[in-house]
Order: C-alpha cells, then sequence, then structure tokens
C-alpha cells in the first residue's frame, strides 16, 4: 500500500474552484487505491474549506521555511509526493530529496502559471500574446524548473501538454495528461428543460484574476444583449465577492451580483446560458465543466475553450469578437435547436474526454511504471538531476538563511 503525501498551496475548496475541485477528485483517486493519503499545507484554514476527514484523509498544518518539515516528512516516508503547483516544489521539494528521497515525485500544475501570467501581461499591455514571451519569462524558467525536477507532471490541458514538448521540449516521458476526472455512471439524469429555465448565468472565484476580468468584460457586453432580451438577467455568482464586485449590482439592467453559490451545479442547471468572456487564462475551465455535467450551453473565448474539446464541436459557442459574443448568447437563449445541440455536444466532450475510469486507469499505470523503474527514470531525466544539484542549493540556503533569521527575531 502506497503512502502518500500532498502538499497544497491551499487548502482544497471544490465549491470555489476548479482547483479546488481537481484537488479533490485526485485525493479520491488516491484513496481508491486503497492508499493512505495525508494532506498538509502552510496556508490559512478557510471557512470554504472540504472536511478531508470525511473521506478518509488526513491534514496536517505545515509551516514554510522551517525545518520541522524536515523531521516530519523522514518519519512519514511517504513512497508519493505530490506537490500543488509549483510553488510548493520550490519550496518543499528539496526537502523531500533530502529526507525522502525514495519517494516518487508528483506535481500538479493545476495549469500552467507561467502561461496565465504572459497572456494577462499581454491583456494589460494591450498587445497580442505571443509564445516567444514565455521564452523570457522568469515565471516560466521557475515553472519549467520545477517541472524537470519532479519525477512526473500532471497536465490538465492537451494545449498545455503539447506546448510544454514544443516550445519547452520537454521529455513526455515527465508528463501525464490527465483532465477532470468525471463519474459517467452519476451524471444527472433529470434537468430542467429549455422551457424551465431561464437568465444568463456565470460563476468564477472572484479572486482569480481571469475570473474578474471576464466579469468587468460582461458588464460592457450586457447592455446589447439586454436590449434584444429585454427580460433576461445575468446572474453572476463566485467565492469571495470583494466590495467592487458587489458595487457591480444593479437590478434595473438585470446585472445581479449574487456572490457565493451553496450549490453551483443548481444554480447552473436552471440557468439557459453561461457566458464567460474569458481574455486570458490556462489549463481548463471548471466552470464549464458544471455547464456541461448540467447540459448548460457556454458562450466563451479561444481562451476559454482551450484544451476542453479537442476536435470535437464545443458545448455551445466560441466568439472571436464581441458581436460574435452577443449574436452567439442571443441565439442560444432563444433557438431550441441551437440550444439541444450544444447540450449534445457537451455530452460527447465528457464522453470522449473525461472519463474517470479511463483516466484514472492512465494515471495508476503512469505511477506503477515509474515506480518499477524510477532510478532509471531518474538517471535519464538529465536536466533535472542537474537542475537539482545546482538551482536547488540556493533554494535550500535561501530557505535556511529565512528560517534563521526569524529565529533571531523570536530570540
Amino acid at each position: 500500500m502506497n503512502k502518500v503525501l500532498v502538499i497544497g498551496y491551499v487548502w482544497p475548496e471544490p465549491n470555489s474552484s476548479a482547483a479546488g475541485m481537481h484537488m479533490l477528485s485526485l485525493l479520491q483517486f488516491f484513496t481508491s487505491q486503497g492508499w493512505q493519503v495525508e494532506f498538509a499545507s502552510p496556508a490559512q484554514q478557510t471557512d470554504h474549506m472540504v472536511d478531508l476527514s470525511s473521506y478518509g484523509i488526513s491534514s496536517k498544518q505545515i509551516a514554510l521555511n522551517c525545518s520541522s518539515f524536515d523531521s516530519y516528512v523522514e518519519t512519514l516516508a511517504p513512497d508519493i509526493v505530490m506537490f500543488d503547483r509549483f510553488m510548493m516544489e520550490e519550496q518543499f521539494g528539496w526537502r523531500v530529496d533530502k529526507f525522502a528521497p525514495q519517494a516518487l515525485k508528483i506535481l500538479d500544475t493545476e495549469d500552467l502559471q507561467c502561461l496565465r501570467g504572459a497572456r494577462h501581461a499581454a491583456v494589460k499591455a494591450g498587445v497580442d500574446f505571443n509564445l516567444d514571451s514565455l521564452l523570457d519569462s522568469e515565471l516560466a524558467k521557475r515553472e519549467i524548473a520545477a517541472i524537470l525536477r519532479c519525477d512526473l507532471s500532471l497536465i490538465v490541458s492537451d494545449y498545455e501538454y503539447e506546448l510544454l514538448q514544443s516550445t519547452f521540449n520537454i521529455n513526455p516521458a515527465l508528463l501525464v495528461h490527465l483532465p477532470f476526472l468525471v463519474d459517467l455512471d452519476s451524471l444527472p439524469c433529470e434537468l430542467p428543460s429549455f422551457e424551465e429555465r431561464q437568465h444568463f448565468m456565470t460563476i468564477g472565484n472572484f479572486r482569480h484574476a481571469p475570473n474578474w476580468d471576464s466579469v468587468l468584460y460582461l458588464q460592457k457586453l450586457w447592455p446589447a444583449i439586454k436590449k434584444r432580451l429585454p427580460d433576461a438577467q445575468l446572474h453572476i455568482y463566485g467565492s469571495y465577492p470583494p466590495k467592487k464586485a458587489t458595487d457591480l449590482n444593479n437590478p434595473k439592467t438585470g446585472f445581479l451580483v449574487k456572490g457565493w453559490a451553496d450549490d453551483a451545479l443548481e444554480v447552473m442547471k436552471n440557468s439557459r446560458v453561461c457566458l464567460s468572456p474569458i481574455r486570458f487564462g490556462a489549463g481548463i475551465k471548471g466552470k464549464f465543466l458544471e455547464a456541461m455535467l448540467t447540459q448548460t450551453p457556454c458562450v466563451t473565448t479561444e481562451v476559454g475553450a482551450e484544451g476542453m474539446h479537442g476536435d470535437l464541436p464545443w458545448h455551445g459557442a466560441i466568439a472571436t469578437s464581441d458581436e460574435a459574443f452577443i449574436e452567439a448568447a442571443v441565439s442560444l437563449y432563444t433557438n431550441q435547436q441551437d440550444f439541444h445541440q450544444a447540450q449534445n455536444n457537451g455530452l460527447k466532450i465528457l464522453h470522449d474526454r473525461y472519463d474517470k475510469k479511463e483516466l484514472s486507469s492512465r494515471l495508476i499505470n503512469k505511477i506503477t511504471e515509474l515506480q518499477k523503474n524510477l532510478a532509471s527514470h531518474r538517471t535519464h531525466n538529465f536536466f533535472g538531476q542537474m537542475l537539482k544539484h545546482h538551482t536547488l542549493r540556493s533554494t535550500q540556503y535561501m530557505s535556511q538563511w529565512i528560517e534563521e533569521k526569524n529565529a533571531n527575531k523570536m530570540r
């Protein structure tokens, strides 16, 4: 039986973000194998975090830049250590290498932080995004280094899976494409009809910059949609809404900021169309998975749909201009034929790309293969070994310097 330690950037909040939802599905995958799982994080606990003990998962609060982790991981002696995003690998990777060297190191990227950051910078600068900008990115250098230092990285988007190989020359042996895990046997059987649904909606954690930018962009697009559909409303849901978001609430125009949704699937399934004009970001979007699960058609952008549907028709419409976005929103809202075609497209995408059984088999086969041949796998990952030898020395000494500095303050 494997003993798995997951080091979280934050405590999982599956009802708040796609990252939280994906993390919980991975934790459940580990427990479903009969493995012992412990989740540890230096982050502050929150009101919306999931109760891990109800899933048979133990948890522990750990500290940054503190040697207490060394004895903790050495005593735990995990067979697998999974880092939640590259920042956790930077902080704790060298300690795992030193005190649990036998552990298989997995990096859960969630999405490529460097890709999201570069796209955000392009939007703020008012220029087109260019892949070459990644090569000059400090964030990319840090993230790619973390991928190379790990034995395996989980990549949710097939676009990012290909990008890592084509742009950064990452050996595919270090990667596995693993999007959201959907239990197809548990898809909702009864859902509201076209006539029973009403209004538009969007949902997303307000702390996530692409989501907030999308809300602001919807504010720009909404008047044109409202003019065509006077009785329609746009309901905006999401965790952690700041005052600047709630200040946008305007009942007169039907632009309604609802904030936290106790049940995202419930509000999604009662809406007729999901709108999300995402201008930058990375990975794949949990809101669109929820939309497919509830058969709620979506209007989004090329970035929004990226990595989610492959060559299959999208679950709604992908707009490349403001005018196209507005037209698609109105058409899906009023045309039952378009609406039902979008629903069928979504179901096809779910079955072809998000089957939990198939994806779980893919991951367990990869883990089993690596554990059997870990020494050889690491030997052939020369650049990873080189980075461990050189780069982690600076990370280690910086961490130890911060720890000593903090200790001096306490004396």
